[in-house]
């Protein structure tokens, strides 16, 4: 696996990023007149007001970008981005999948969001449908929590404009703040992102506030799918960085033990001890697997664990772990609401 690839996904499914340029991508070109054709009436997923703010230039992992005018039909190939397009208040017409989980109403922090509006699912993770893609005539492309490969931008950029992921930074390593802001710059709407950014900042501030506490407290966070292996994230990661800006402190020693490029430390049962910290977060899909790990036998030796300072957080129903895993603007006030007393109650 390539460094700087290493996602963090949904359901929590170790996978090697492929790249799958669509081979049919020439004539969907060609079918769709290179992406300048445009259409009678605006769909309800096209962009209605007009802005001043162009032309921008945006910077990105290939380059740069420069958006001549205000992009009416967006489509985000990261696997959060929607979500800070739909917080600017436009509608996607094209967006991927994670594991097979729509992005369409699935979410309580988009659900009111999307509406009535259903976007095209024009791939899944880092293999984009081309032909898709094309077939929307989308004005702009928007990839930043992606590991979008150069041979993908390219063959993209034929047609229409595209920002891809943030350079100087590993794929998927990049804050919701710097993507939130390329985002923004990308859609012509800085003021209303900046406001966005401030909002989530003010309520970060005020856990913060309300728990000094938390700022004397070492966090990991960790999951398990498969019985004897366990991972860690590292700093990079959304759910690592959500704990921090609550005010907890990171363990260094698991960025030590990850793969390069990686977000994760893959531990086995021997190495469970980088876990002995104040406050320790499993995400976890099942009571199954909650079970297990508390069964594993070089676990129930942790303080962490014997002093019931460990917090298992479901990844969904309720949408806690979903919540903190995207990291996104519209999910970050709801992971606050749910994980701010579970968190708290932790002694």
């Amino acid at each position: 696996m390539p460094t700087g690839t290493r996602p963090d996904l949904t359901r929590f499914v170790r996978y090697v990023p492929r790249v799958a340029v669509a081979t049919v991508a020439v004539l969907a070109l060609s079918a769709c007149g290179g992406g300048t054709e445009k259409t009678g009436s605006q769909p309800s997923g096209e962009a209605t007001t007009e802005s001043a703010a162009f032309p921008v230039t945006v910077e990105h992992k290939y380059g740069s970008t420069t958006i001549d005018k205000e992009p009416k039909r967006v489509v985000t190939l990261g696997l959060s981005d929607q979500d800070a397009v739909l917080a600017l208040g436009i509608k996607p017409v094209g967006t991927v999948d994670w594991f097979k989980e729509d992005p369409y109403g699935k979410w309580p922090w988009t659900k009111d969001k999307w509406g009535t509006t259903k976007p095209e699912i024009v791939g899944e993770r880092d293999e984009y449908n081309i032909e898709k893609i094309a077939a929307l005539k989308p004005d702009l492309v928007i990839a930043q929590y992606s590991g979008m490969k150069k041979e993908q931008y390219d063959t993209l950029s034929k047609f229409t404009e595209v920002v891809a992921q943030p350079k100087d930074l590993p794929d998927y390593g990049a804050s919701w703040q710097v993507m939130t802001r390329q985002i923004g710059k990308s859609l012509g709407r800085e003021p209303e992102t900046e406001k966005l950014i401030a909002g989530i900042d003010a309520r970060f501030k005020a856990v913060r506030d309300k728990h000094p506490e938390f700022a004397r407290n070492t966090v990991a966070v960790a999951d398990s799918f498969e019985a004897g292996k366990y991972s860690a994230f590292t700093k990079t990661d959304p759910k690592a960085i959500f704990f921090s800006e609550l005010g907890f402190k990171l363990k260094p020693e698991i960025d030590s033990l990850a793969k390069p490029g990686w977000n994760v430390a893959e531990l086995s049962a021997e190495k469970l001890d980088v876990l002995d910290v104040d406050r320790l977060v499993w995400v976890t899909s099942s009571t199954e697997a909650n079970d297990r790990i508390k069964a594993e036998a070089l676990y129930k030796k942790l303080e962490v664990h014997q002093e019931r300072r460990d917090l298992f957080v479901p990844y969904q129903d309720p949408d806690i772990g979903a919540a903190f895993s995207f990291n996104t603007v519209l999910s970050i006030p709801y992971a606050i609401e749910q994980i701010e007393p579970l968190i708290a109650a932790v002694e």
